[in-house]
């Protein structure tokens, strides 16, 4: 049955405001008369978060068409703009942006009328949940329970329909096994079809391969391989052969690590190679991500019960939604859409995941069904485990996961183990930090909204067993009241410290303000731990004291849980004894954590440790403080990666298109932790088979005044006119990135080319390259995040234009490493691996073309040899930069190549 809805529509850009009504009439109106419209009548619009920010109205709320789509097709994806949700829906796209006003009442009655039909899959709890929905006053809740029908049975609360993951066995260790080159070359074969392409620096790189699989000769000397793919020899399934060979023949999980959330989806879709049949690939691979990324259905069952409110409470029941026919109840990169938390303002978001380590394992009712433990149980019997490098150090850190141990790892995207690896082996001391600590021993304390889940409550019926353990709980909880409490921040910024760690943070915050210099303002500050005064050392020997205080019974507490498992009581059963060996993994890591803030204490006014950097900080946004501390770094990073990680595997992969770049093997083993190693690592090399030097080149201009923001946002809208969209543009400010974005998204928009922005827009990173990918005459602005990692292949990305050199920042941790690192060639390094990346976003597929901008006169010539060889490199004027990307990269071949875009060939990852 049609669906007729009574409601105007409202589109909104940078270039206008259009508004349909509800009998199909299109016109323009001002800002002004369309929050009145808004405000005065139920309005549908697509993402009202960012319409309101067009409108100059951030808290617009109306019958927003995503959520809409959420309700309708959870666990689905759909770019959220016009073009987008018509793909999702297999509408016609609206021609311009006046159509689109009429095209969202379209779109709004599919979707309803997509409930009325036989072979909605979703069917199953939309009724129900549209019931809660309506009790929470959702926009969309009248139309929504108009279209459904209750069901002749009550429907299964999600709780009881979700499926048990199964305890087995555990996993044999692997069987010592080999895989030839030319069994690796077959598989090879098969994977990317007979009928492919060859390539042969795909077939050696799959060749070379073989060498990391290898049963190991000598304790603590894995294989290792170093291996530089440049981009489009396909090296994913370069090392996906000998890996699921070795699977096969050893009986063991290859766990292949990746510092981005969009390699990882990329992997997960190679999978499909390896085990075409759905149910085998499900038991075969497996991703794996940390705690903080999945949905804690304990969490859930309190927001849906109470514990939310608002929209909180609504976005809880559009999550519910989701849980029910999520793959993996993975909320960040998962199948929940990026754009849906962002909906809600991120409101309640982070409280559905287990961010805290409050997790009561065994204790939890819904333990058996919980996401993370069956993504934990099923990777231990998996062949192939996709996760990060992040978990992967820290599971070699806590040993937690001793039993499932990665024997054999492939480090993709190596050219950041070190940086994963300098924020795993980091310690912090800082009042967030240790207010976490104190809720996670405490629990909630005062007005805090949550379960009482304190080590107190979690251990309750071991205290009542074990009088030891008890006791040493007591005297934990005890302590831990000497830790920051809640309102340290403004007891700090009022002279009024409370207790001996809020004392060591208030001199800290009193130190560093005290070097500060005026061009701070507003911004982070930091000091280096060096030549401090009276009142910090005499802070510190208290601060140091109360945390021995607190170290002490949380290391007995661990030796009697421990003592509890091995004489195991009558009441101990499977699920309390799950319940314990969490506190001890649990304790175990903060024991760590604390041992690492004591040696951080007591090292103020005594001498420096050559191993480490250390440095003070005051953490601010816009000028308010959220954060005060000490922090520790090691100075070379790849030092516990190499001992903690590379020893103890038999077998290792590091691989990246510019794993050594222009420095040589020697900085690649550097970086990588390879110096290390009593053995030697094994190097291999593949060249790119794109011709770059004829599909691309390198502008640098040369007639842009530095500092100059007018100028500088002009240059950024003139190519990106020039180009026709289709533009990354990268800063290394994040205030002149909004600065450029603020002058020239209207005139952009005026001229149908839309523009997007990383700390601009109300949109999660992941989604906001979605839709530069899904728009070639859009373009997008970031920092960062978006110069690696990002994958836009095609005529989408055809220009990169970056600000300036992206310098490394004169933090104190940089400063130290630079002096031990060769002074100005340490600089010249990092440079040209940041320049590498940015320019490895322009060319993704053998007929791609683009160019790349710098806009930065004062480049020196010693480092464009970050860019690949043969590429053009010209020093220009910008009226030159402009004409050259005009003529090379016009709007009329951006529309006409759109059409005829190849798909990647097989193989070609």
């Amino acid at each position: 049955m049609a669906v007729s809805l009574p409601y105007p529509a409202l589109h909104a850009t940078h270039g206008g405001i259009w508004v349909a009504s509800a009998g199909g009439e299109v016109r323009a109106l001002g800002r002004g008369e369309a929050i009145a419209r808004a405000a005065e009548t139920p309005i549908i619009m697509l993402n009202a978060p960012l319409i309101g920010q067009r409108l100059g109205y951030p808290e617009l709320s109306g019958l927003d068409l995503l959520e809409l789509f959420a309700f309708v097709f959870p666990a689905r994806f759909a770019v959220p703009t016009p073009k987008g949700l018509a793909h999702a829906l297999g509408l016609a796209p609206p021609r311009d942006d006046a159509e689109a006003a009429l095209f969202l009442r379209r779109a709004a009655e599919a979707l309803l009328e997509r409930m009325e039909a036989a072979d909605w899959p979703e069917r199953e709890g939309a009724w129900a949940s549209a019931q809660s929905l309506h009790r929470l006053r959702w926009s969309w809740a009248p139309a929504v329970t108009a279209q459904l029908k209750r069901p002749e049975r009550d429907e299964r609360w999600l709780f009881s329909k979700l499926p048990e993951w199964e305890e087995g066995a555990p996993r044999p260790q692997p069987r010592p096994a080999s895989v030839s080159e030319d069994e690796s070359v077959e598989r090879l074969a098969s994977l990317t079809g007979r009928d492919a392409e060859p390539r042969q620096g795909q077939r050696d790189y799959a060749a070379t391969a073989t060498s990391a699989f290898a049963p190991r000769t000598r304790e603590g000397e894995p294989h290792l391989l170093l291996a530089e793919a440049g981009t489009g020899i396909g090296k994913t399934l370069g090392y996906l052969a000998p890996a699921s060979l070795w699977a096969e023949k050893a009986g063991g999980a290859v766990w292949v690590s990746t510092y981005t959330k969009a390699l990882q989806r990329q992997l997960d879709r190679e999978s499909v190679r390896l085990f075409p049949d759905p149910r085998e690939r499900k038991a075969k691979v497996v991703v794996r991500k940390g705690r903080e990324n999945y949905l804690c259905l304990l969490n859930l069952e309190d927001a849906l019960q109470g514990g939310f409110s608002g929209r909180a409470a609504i976005l809880a029941q559009l999550i519910a939604r989701w849980a029910a026919y999520t793959k993996d109840g993975d909320m960040v990169g998962g199948d929940l859409p990026g754009w849906l938390t962002s909906l809600f303002r991120r409101a309640g978001s982070t409280a559905l995941t287990d961010r805290r380590g409050e997790c009561v394992y065994a204790g939890c009712p819904h333990y058996r069904k919980c996401f993370i433990e069956r993504s934990a149980r099923a990777s231990q019997n998996a062949d192939l485990v996709i996760a990060n490098h992040a978990l992967v150090m820290v599971n070699a850190v806590r040993g937690r996961e001793a039993g499932n141990a990665a024997t054999r790892i492939v480090f993709d995207e190596g050219h950041h183990l070190f940086d994963a690896a300098d924020s795993t082996f980091a310690a912090a001391l800082t009042g967030q930090e240790t207010i976490e600590l104190r809720r996670w021993i405490i629990g909630p304390e005062g007005k805090s909204r949550g379960r009482r889940r304190g080590l107190s409550a979690r251990l309750m019926d071991v205290a009542s067993y074990d009088e030891a353990g008890a006791m040493a709980l007591e005297a934990a909880v005890q302590a831990a009241g000497l830790l920051t409490g809640d309102g340290w921040l403004q007891r700090i910024g009022e002279g009024m410290p409370f207790g001996p760690i809020e004392k060591l943070l208030a001199a800290v915050r009193g130190t560093v303000y005290a070097r500060a210099s005026a061009q701070d303002a507003g911004y982070g500050i930091e000091t280096e731990m060096a030549e401090l005064d009276g009142a910090i050392v005499g802070a510190a020997a208290p601060a140091v004291e109360a945390l021995e205080l607190l170290l002490r019974p949380l290391v007995a507490l661990g030796k009697r849980l421990e003592a509890v498992l091995e004489d195991a009581p009558d009441w101990l059963d499977a699920q309390a004894r799950a319940r314990i060996e969490g506190a001890i993994g649990g304790l175990g890591w903060r024991i760590q954590s604390l041992s690492a803030w004591i040696a951080l204490a007591a090292r103020i006014g005594g001498p420096a440790d050559p191993d480490f950097v250390d440095w003070l900080t005051v953490e601010r946004v816009d000028g308010r403080e959220y954060d005060i501390g000490i922090h520790r770094r090691w100075l070379d990073p790849t030092r516990p990666l190499a001992e903690t990680v590379l020893k103890p595997a038999h077998g290792v992969i590091v691989t990246s298109a510019t794993l050594r770049g222009a420095e040589g093997w020697e900085a690649a083993d550097a970086r990588t932790g390879a110096c290390h190693l009593d053995s030697p690592a094994r190097h291999f090399s593949a060249d790119s088979p794109f011709d770059y030097a004829a599909n691309s080149e390198v502008l640098i201009v040369t007639d842009l005044r530095r500092g100059d923001l007018a100028s500088l946002a002009g240059a950024y809208a003139r190519l990106i006119e020039a180009a026709g969209g289709g533009t990354l543009g990268l800063f290394t400010a994040i205030q002149r990135l909004k600065a450029v974005h603020a002058r020239i998204a209207d005139r952009l928009a005026r001229a149908g080319l839309p523009l997007y922005a990383q700390h601009v827009d109300p949109i999660d990173t992941g989604t906001l390259v979605d839709i530069f990918r899904d728009e070639p005459r859009a373009s997008l602005l970031g920092t960062d995040a978006l110069r690696d990692g990002v994958d836009v292949p095609g005529h989408s990305l055809r220009l990169v234009v970056m600000e300036g050199v992206p310098w490394p920042r004169p933090t104190v941790l940089h400063a130290a490493r630079k002096a031990a690192g060769g002074g100005s060639a340490y600089d010249d390094r990092v440079v040209r691996a940041r320049l590498a990346q940015a320019f490895g976003r322009l060319i993704r597929r053998r007929d791609d073309k683009g160019i790349f901008v710098l806009l930065s006169a004062a480049t020196p010539s010693r480092l464009l040899n970050a860019f690949p060889a043969g590429v053009p490199v010209s020093r220009v004027h910008l009226a030159e930069a402009i004409e050259r990307v005009r003529s090379g990269l016009s709007t009329a071949s951006a529309l006409g190549h759109q059409a005829q875009d190849v798909t990647v060939p097989e193989g070609f990852a």
